[in-house]
């Protein structure tokens, strides 16, 4: 005969209850307008706004991820120089709150009248423009994203290099493969198991911290949809329909890491 878990069954019927309550309770509630729901969840502005908010987190997450690699190798040199800038860049992009780097960066205009280029001690400019041209909303919003991002990721890619033994180290030091080499054919690959799964939960975080760009109105899905209830009064079902394309992103987004990670660990 087999084992009856009553507890289990007990349970399950607990939280299915529950769970019904809460989703009749919302759904029948008289104070929410759905009607308004469902006619701003495909409206223009947000659609909008969500492809921006996919636009910066995209390439934040790029950007991001690149100097994440640059300040992780930096971190595990020999060099106390190198490893200390890089644990200085940790230390501050790490500590900073997100809102306080995009005022920071939406407002560079405050502290400098024009981003150059040049070639130093030389005197020579290679590229100048105002920054009111270049620091735009959209962009301010990217390079605050990516700057934090880098603080966070840079510790992943850190731990994931530390995860390859040394004996790899030196079996291609053996076979003569420069360190250049050696990281990009023997280490990162093999250090992609341990950074993979943090890297998808950072890309979730960074998708939800895009919300964040609003204070200095970057034109995310969620400026769009504070706006709409700027006109509407009806801020609740607005942030609902924010609240349901962040999740659908996030759903998508869940079901790809689980593949990656998957196909990372047949590697």
């Amino acid at each position: 005969m087999p084992v009856r878990h009553w507890g289990r069954a007990i349970g399950a019927g607990i939280v299915l209850v529950t769970l019904a309550g809460a989703i009749k309770g919302v759904a029948t509630n008289d104070n929410l307008e759905w009607g308004v729901v469902g006619d701003y969840l495909f409206d223009a502005n947000v659609l909008r706004g969500l492809r921006l908010t996919l636009a910066m987190t995209g390439i934040g997450m790029v950007a991001g991820l690149v100097l994440a690699i640059v300040v992780g190798v930096m971190r595990t040199s020999a060099s106390r120089i190198v490893s200390g800038a890089a644990a200085v860049w940790v230390f501050v992009f790490r500590g900073i709150p997100l809102v306080v780097l995009l005022i920071f960066v939406g407002n560079l205009g405050l502290f400098f009248d024009d981003l150059t280029l040049a070639i130093p001690l030389t005197g020579v400019e290679l590229w100048s423009a105002p920054v009111s041209e270049v620091v735009t909303p959209f962009w301010a919003s990217v390079t605050a994203l990516a700057l934090a991002g880098s603080g966070y990721m840079a510790e992943v890619v850190r731990a994931g290099l530390l995860s390859v033994g040394r004996g790899q180290h030196e079996a291609a030091m053996a076979l003569g493969l420069p360190q250049v080499g050696t990281l990009r054919f023997i280490v990162l690959p093999q250090a992609l198991r341990v950074i993979i799964p943090p890297l998808g939960n950072e890309l979730i975080g960074m998708l939800k911290a895009s919300a964040i760009v609003s204070v200095i109105a970057g034109g995310d899905l969620m400026t769009a949809v504070l706006g709409i209830s700027g006109v509407t009064f009806r801020t609740i079902e607005m942030l609902i329909v924010g609240t349901l394309w962040y999740l659908a992103v996030i759903a998508v987004l869940s079901v790809g890491q689980y593949f990656l990670e998957r196909k990372a660990a047949e590697k």
